[in-house]
């Protein structure tokens, strides 16, 4: 191991053999594409046909030529086309980001521009300033179908994914894996562009699929990438923050909410935090990275958005009373990360209208009930704080936050290794450095066993005789399990306790790599002003991708004393924007996405995608006609990757009072678990119970196995003592006073059930007592009174005419 340790890769980068400049050509019957390696020394041609009409046909020469060689090729090839007008040079490109079919010819997608936005350990990522979508057929063999109405409007919407915003990528990095996976993992070609995270795979299936390789596309990743250089204590170090957008159930805010039945969740975002050494190319270097993870909340749920309100209800649209999904949800994150899993639920504790409180309470439920089949170390660690509440008042919010982070931290470790140049690496793509954690990932049998940082996996014992052999060498350290962050939309809230939990991550690498004696960073260090503004920046970067506005930065501007006055303005016009571009735009996103991730693929004779509510297009044709009775309503909602449930399919499953019955046994495994297929989920209907919820608690520890951290006042985490629920459980709420007599969360609950409308559940679970159309905005009863009012500007509600005169501001 320490041999593997000490051979390397830092400079390997350029020994390793990968196109990344290209020149296309053309003559009238194929396209030329020539490939060049960086040192411009290696050729490779790869021919598309461009006499079919409507198929593709691509094929490479296995012959690698010289420059020399290459030039006579095409002068050859010219001579041999004269008579229909020879070889034309047609655009100089940097990869291929895939092939795309709608009604009529195949279309390639170039990226014709790119910019430099980092460097890992030599390792260049580039971003797109250019791209260019080119027909492949000649003029005289396309068919009608080539300039139809329906397909200019297909090619129209599809360039609305603008691949020159957010989208990054690395000829000799894998950026869509985390630096632990890279150095640890020996995953080689295709695979790769089977991540989550590889945006398109879809684009670039049939000629990965076709050449048995990838040496002429590029793997892009969509989120965010930052790379600066900092320094503490007068040394210099770099930092990339990088956030990976999952392709699975991707989409706005409003049409992706929650999780669907494979198990994946909207909004699904990786954030990795690296920070290096700034040493010259050729040096040891010492790198570091933490992981954290957020997501919609991992329940069926739903909002009917609205034109005329702002603020729609949250709907529980189908509940499972194992919660198989969320199960799956959970174990995909262990098999991604380790175990423990840690979760932190920053939705409110207390509404006058119950809508975030429906979803902390069932989510809550859920983690019960999965934890009760779970041996003890291996549950999940689930934490509620209400960051809304406490940002209100006097309070240290980051601070606290800061605690939770440090807690977390403990229990995951960060990732840290010493890297040796090596003239014959293949640089961070060879997986060389570590050696792969094997076994079985799953909720009931993670691979690898809780730690903290200051312990190291067994598997790189061995290392440490190597290491004290030569003590320029550390042992390398792993990070085991993950921090999982959400509040409603996992935008705003999450991207505060995001920032807090990379600052103290941050201290820790520092320490690690001999930056600082201590690991931990004060908020008033110029490091945290520095780290604050790359992750506010972030935070808009993701918002504005998810839900059509920056993000909501209260806190942050408070933190840096911004005027009061400008801060609720800036908010106002982003809250204006949010809704705008939610009520009016985000329809046309979602398709667009669609199209682009393959989820809805065109066909002569079927409905065009426009002319069906959102996701329908996957299950259309098994379900008939009568799905699409009712197509393009104003709202598009979807629950499924590429498959609408519809509402009346799904009964909801209300019996979250008791466990009426016990977790089946386990179906096998990770393995069944994470596979393709739809699992079956199943329902029942039942009377709705909010009896059974968190009961009083006396003052204990953050976790029960963590001595350090103590509970003193209601500001401290408190461990939920639950009878036997809560003896399988890993509970903590940092609101809930050890005090009190009865729990905030029942009185809530007992409050709620009076003034719950069957908006709130799904049309399957019916209450007796409903709520007017002023009081809950978007019922499903209610729309079409509060569509039709007269008394009301522009026909608005009371409520939003009221915000909008008053000024008072809405957070999410």
């Amino acid at each position: 191991m320490g041999s593997q340790m000490e051979t390397n890769l830092i400079g390997g980068a350029s020994n390793y053999c990968y196109l990344q400049k290209f020149r296309l050509y053309e003559t009238r019957s194929n396209f030329y594409m020539i490939g060049r390696e960086k040192n411009r020394t290696l050729c490779r041609v790869l021919k598309i046909d461009r006499l079919e009409p409507s198929e593709l046909v691509v094929l490479e020469d296995s012959t690698t030529y010289s420059e020399s060689e290459c030039f006579d090729l095409l002068r050859r090839i010219h001579e041999g086309n004269k008579s229909t007008g020879g070889l034309k040079f047609v655009t100089i490109c940097y990869g291929i980001v895939g092939f795309i079919k709608f009604l009529g010819p195949y279309y390639m997608l170039l990226i014709t521009k790119r910019r430099k936005i980092g460097a890992i350990c030599g390792h260049t990522v580039y971003s797109i300033t250019k791209s260019e979508m080119i027909p492949i057929p000649n003029s005289t063999v396309q068919s009608n179908m080539a300039n139809s109405k329906n397909e200019n409007r297909y090619k129209k919407l599809l360039c609305t994914v603008d691949l020159t915003r957010d989208f990054f990528f690395s000829y000799s990095y894998h950026v869509m894996h985390s630096l632990q996976k890279n150095l640890s993992c020996n995953e080689t070609g295709q695979g790769h562009y089977e991540s989550m995270f590889v945006w398109n795979e879809f684009l670039t299936r049939g000629i990965r699929n076709n050449l048995k390789n990838t040496l002429w596309t590029v793997a892009l990743v969509y989120g965010f990438f930052k790379q600066v250089k900092l320094s503490v204590s007068g040394r210099e170090f770099k930092l990339a923050l990088i956030a990976r957008r999952s392709r699975h159930y991707a989409g706005t805010r409003y049409l992706k909410r929650g999780v669907n039945e494979k198990g994946r969740v909207a909004n699904d975002v990786e954030t990795e935090q690296i920070m290096f050494e700034d040493v010259p190319e050729e040096q040891p270097v010492q790198i570091s990275s933490v992981v954290q993870n957020r997501g919609s909340i991992p329940l069926f749920w739903s909002q009917e958005t609205s034109r005329l309100n702002i603020k729609p209800d949250i709907m529980l649209s189908r509940k499972d009373q194992n919660f198989e999904a969320t199960k799956l949800h959970f174990e995909n994150l262990v098999k991604r990360y380790g175990s423990p899993i840690i979760i932190l639920n920053l939705i409110k504790s207390r509404e006058k209208k119950p809508r975030e409180t429906i979803l902390r309470a069932e989510f809550a439920n859920a983690i019960r009930f999965i934890n009760k089949s779970l041996p003890e170390e291996n549950r999940l660690k689930f934490l509620h704080w209400d960051l809304h509440k406490h940002s209100r008042k006097a309070t240290n919010v980051l601070a606290l936050l800061g605690r939770v982070a440090s807690y977390a931290l403990n229990l995951t470790g960060i990732f840290y290794c010493q890297v040796m140049p090596s003239s014959s690496s293949k640089g961070l793509l060879n997986g060389s450095c570590v050696e792969e954690h094997a076994g079985d990932y799953s909720l009931e049998n993670p691979s690898i066993e809780n730690g903290n940082v200051s312990k190291l996996d067994s598997e790189i014992a061995k290392a440490e005789c190597d290491a004290n052999q030569n003590q320029s060498i550390k042992v390398p350290m792993f990070q085991s399990g993950v921090l999982r962050t959400n509040c409603i939309d996992c935008l705003d809230r999450t991207n505060v306790a995001q920032y807090a939990y990379g600052l103290v991550a941050l201290g820790h690498q520092l320490h690690a790599l001999g930056y600082m004696e201590s690991p931990s960073i004060d908020l008033d260090n110029p490091l945290a002003e520095d780290l604050m503004r790359i992750y506010e920046t972030m935070g808009d970067t993701l918002a504005l991708q998810y839900g059509g506005s920056a993000a909501h930065n209260k806190i942050f501007s408070e933190r840096r004393g911004q005027w009061k006055a400008a801060t609720q303005s800036q908010e106002f016009f982003r809250t204006l924007q949010r809704y705008y571009s939610n009520a009016y735009m985000d329809a046309e996103k979602q398709d667009a996405i669609n199209v682009f991730l393959g989820h809805f693929q065109p066909q002569q004779g079927k409905p065009a995608l426009w002319e069906l509510d959102s996701d329908q297009h996957c299950d259309a044709g098994r379900r008939g006609p009568d799905l699409v009775e009712n197509a393009r309503s104003f709202i598009k909602r979807s629950l499924s990757d590429g498959n609408l449930r519809c509402e009346n399919e799904s009964p909801v499953a209300a019996n979250i009072g008791g466990y009426s019955k016990p977790l089946s046994e386990k179906e096998g495994g990770v393995d069944n678990g994470l596979s393709d297929s739809n699992p079956e989920i199943s329902t029942c209907e039942s009377d709705v119970s909010y009896s059974r919820y968190t009961p009083s608690m006396p003052c204990r520890k953050l976790f029960k196995d963590v001595e350090e951290y103590q509970c003193f006042d209601s500001n401290h985490i408190c461990y939920d003592e639950h009878g036997d629920a809560c003896s399988c459980s890993n509970f903590l709420d940092m609101d809930w006073l050890s005090t009190s007599g009865n729990s905030c969360e029942e009185d809530l609950c007992d409050r709620s059930i009076a003034g719950l409308s069957s908006e709130n559940l799904g049309n399957d679970v019916k209450i007796e007592t409903t709520v007017s159309a002023s009081e809950s905005g978007s019922s499903l009863k209610g729309r079409s009174q509060a569509g039709s009012s007269d008394d009301l500007p522009g026909g608005f509600p009371h409520r939003f005419v009221q915000w909008v005169m008053s000024g008072e501001m809405l957070f999410h």
